[in-house]
């Protein structure tokens, strides 16, 4: 009886240490999404957004996980009045790419890049526009790592097209979120 007790607990001890032990930084934490415009959680600049010139901030990753083949950035407000609003949608970028620069221009196709329609009706990129009086809306900058090189849609789908294009094919995610109100 003791002996079976003692090979269980080994072996409990030895399971642990295979499921949980060692390192505790896993890759999804090495995939890391920033700007150099905000900080996490941090105020979005007026610059960005519908009261200043409206153009997309600067965006920088690293630690991409392994076989990542292209990236998709889809950009919303989950505090808008009517539920989950889309600014921007960005799609087969390609995995050498490591950022996205200051004012990307609102076209369907950027050199190999495609964008989207955000839910201002409009391709490319529609910053923060809260209604005035809300307490501010959080804006979260996803950046999903996919297996496959592009998602064999035209410029200008919607974020329910990318999302339906890219099942199955992501990889990992990186998360950025910025506020702002009016």
């Amino acid at each position: 009886m003791k002996r079976g007790v003692l090979y269980g607990i080994c072996a409990l001890a030895l399971f642990s240490a295979g499921c949980g032990g060692g390192s505790s930084t896993s890759p999804a934490q090495s995939f890391k999404l920033t700007s150099t415009a905000f900080s996490e959680g941090e105020t979005i600049p007026q610059k960005y957004t519908c009261d200043g010139q409206d153009i997309s901030p600067p965006l920088k990753w690293s630690g991409a996980p392994e076989g990542t083949k292209s990236f998709v950035l889809i950009v919303t407000d989950p505090d808008a009045p009517g539920g989950n609003f889309t600014h921007w949608v960005v799609y087969d970028i390609p995995a050498d790419q490591t950022e996205l620069k200051e004012n990307l221009q609102k076209q369907a196709q950027v050199g190999s890049i495609k964008q989207g329609s955000n839910d201002f009706g409009n391709v490319g990129y529609g910053g923060p526009c809260p209604p005035k009086g809300d307490n501010p809306h959080r804006y979260v900058f996803t950046l999903h790592a996919l297996s496959v090189n592009t998602l064999n849609l035209q410029g200008g789908a919607t974020k329910g097209d990318v999302e339906n294009a890219m099942k199955g094919k992501v990889i990992d995610r990186a998360t950025l979120t910025g506020k702002y109100g009016r």
